[in-house]
Formats: structure tokens, sequence, C-alpha cells
């Protein structure tokens, strides 16, 4: 499996997001990681992405509505 992957980012509220290579992340005790084939935009996404919502640490990678399959796991 590849160290990287393609995600849509937010750099600075307010901006259009960008396609980027990020690190893939790895899965810690407990946790899977998941391959997203779609994602939805909920209205939270719109007020982090409008500077509503504090100063989230970024570049961030918005969605919270994901589909997808698992690719690993850490059983712990």
């Amino acid at each position: 499996m590849a160290d990287t992957m393609q995600a849509m980012v937010l750099e600075r509220a307010g901006t259009p997001l960008k396609a980027a290579t990020i690190p893939r992340p790895e899965p810690g005790p407990n946790q899977i990681l998941l391959k997203v084939l779609a994602c939805g935009v909920c209205r939270t996404d719109l007020h982090i992405h409008d500077g509503e919502l504090g100063e989230p640490k970024l570049p961030l990678v918005l969605g919270q509505r994901s589909s997808g399959g698992w690719r690993r796991w850490d059983p712990a």
C-alpha cells in the first residue's frame, strides 16, 4: 500500500479546497483505515471552511460523512 493518498485540503479559511497528495495515516490501537469512495459535506464542514468555528489546525481535510471500505485494521 502506498505511503501517500489523494485528498481535497483546506489550506486557509474561505479559500477553495485544493487537490493534494498527503501522507497516509497509520491506524492506532483499535482503529481502522478506510478507503473513502464518496464523501458528503455537512453544515459543520461549511462553517469550518468559512472560518466560523475558531481556528482549526491547517491544512485540514474536511468531510464527516464518508463511505468506503476498510484497508487496514489494528486490533490492539
